[in-house]
């Protein structure tokens, strides 16, 4: 890490005090090192800060572009890729205060644009050599890597999906650059995220050819990944709409569907954001176990939204009992294998000190935590499970094993007539089930 100091240098290294803590600088529920269901926290949730809300979000929004709220050094030095390598070291230096294992970014978060793609490259080279210098101590690993696809105007229109195969190709070769990068810092996925993969108005829309196009442009992710040997996951991010007014990706269903049409779903998976999965009309945790259902379960980004807005608010996750459902379908699915819990989350616009940001990562983490623990005590107390079980009990039955070996409809209807089957409906004890929960949170 820079020697030098930074805007976040005065602040203190975060550690864990309990719950008893008054201190708003330290972790009350996320003790990075205690044992739970076999494994650390920190090994259950492997948490990540992202760069971008952090540090390229200048607290600007659509009624004041342009205008920078946050006072960082790096948003007043005029030389683009001087800016940037203060950012770096500054990252890396609140990296290392809030001790979290892993960082994600995308190429034009640690690098400004070039005149050219290879331009572009040779800038981006040298700041992730930087990044790389900075990963060796081991303290801090790459969750996943990614490219911005959807900022630049070349991009309106999509990126696989853009009526303009020139801008197909570009994105092409800005995906194959980050890719490889991803690779070389040891990253565990690569993500990418489909803001512009969906159309404004089918009035100007070859819908059939621009899914063939994200097909085929998916495909070649994937070959590539195999050829330079990458051994992360490649995740997709599933999101409704916002910026696009629909995007092809909508939720984990919809990606499940098409990755079968390409035969792709045995080399993706998702990326499950709290806020997209709401404003898809779906519960967070409804997302996550479809997801696991479906065999396509990678990682998580943690925020929230607002329930009074309809827009991706990125919040920081501050509610757990909200998410212990969602934490107790990630534990039954066995956890995550590369993937992790990002930080996809930004401090409100007002909230323009730097140690804003330090107090919200460090409630997100303490809900996330929090959230995790309450699950896990659930889970390990098999009163949900047994519930479960008993209820599908008739499928390990005579006739539940019939039905499921391939019973025609002459079979059953035979079955049904000569036993004299007359099934009675069976409460679901909803309301015992939720107040279980409640005696958890």
């Amino acid at each position: 890490m820079s020697s030098a100091p930074s805007v976040y240098s005065d602040l203190p290294v975060v550690a864990y005090e309990g719950p008893q803590s008054t201190n708003p600088l330290a972790y009350r529920w996320y003790d990075a090192n205690r044992v739970v269901l076999g494994k650390t926290l920190a090994e259950h949730l492997r948490p990540a800060v992202c760069y971008w809300h952090n540090f390229c979000w200048k607290g600007e929004d659509v009624f004041g572009l342009g205008n920078t709220v946050f006072q960082r050094p790096w948003f007043n030095e005029a030389d683009p890729v001087k800016a940037a390598y203060l950012k770096l070291d500054a990252a890396f230096d609140f990296f290392g205060k809030l001790g979290l294992p892993y960082w994600c970014f995308h190429d034009r978060d640690v690098a400004p644009e070039g005149a050219t793609l290879a331009e572009s490259n040779r800038i981006l080279d040298g700041l992730l050599e930087a990044a790389a210098k900075k990963m060796q101590d081991g303290k801090v690993q790459l969750l996943w890597g990614t490219a911005n696809l959807f900022s630049h105007g070349r991009f309106m229109s999509g990126a696989a999906t853009n009526p303009d195969p020139e801008v197909y190709a570009y994105a092409a070769a800005q995906v194959k650059h980050v890719l490889e990068w991803t690779n070389r810092l040891g990253g565990a996925n690569y993500v990418l995220w489909g803001g512009r993969e969906g159309y404004e108005t089918l009035l100007n829309t070859n819908l059939k050819r621009e899914m063939a196009n994200y097909g085929r442009f998916l495909t070649s992710v994937v070959e590539h990944k195999h050829k330079i040997g990458f051994k992360g996951t490649i995740l997709i991010e599933p999101k409704p709409q916002e910026p696009t007014k629909h995007q092809y990706d909508y939720d984990s269903a919809t990606v499940y569907g098409f990755l079968k049409t390409y035969g792709l779903e045995n080399e993706v998976k998702v990326n499950i954001e709290v806020n997209h999965a709401t404003l898809a009309g779906h519960s967070f945790e409804h997302e996550v176990a479809t997801a696991c259902a479906l065999g396509i379960f990678g990682s998580l980004d943690a925020n929230r939204g607002d329930e009074q807005l309809g827009w991706d608010t990125d919040q920081f996750p501050n509610n757990h009992v909200q998410l212990v459902p969602a934490m107790l379908e990630l534990i039954r699915a066995g956890g995550y294998t590369t993937g992790g819990t990002n930080f996809d989350a930004k401090v409100r616009r007002q909230s323009i000190d730097p140690i804003d940001q330090l107090e919200g990562h460090i409630g997100g983490m303490d809900t996330m935590a929090r959230a995790f623990l309450a699950a896990a005590a659930l889970y390990e107390s098999g009163q949900l499970e047994k519930v479960v079980a008993d209820r599908y009990a008739g499928w390990e039955s005579d006739l539940g094993k019939k039905i499921a070996g391939g019973a025609s409809l002459d079979d059953l209807a035979s079955l049904v007539h000569a036993q004299g089957i007359s099934p009675a409906p069976r409460s679901g004890r909803q309301e015992r089930l939720e107040n279980i929960v409640n005696n958890f949170v």
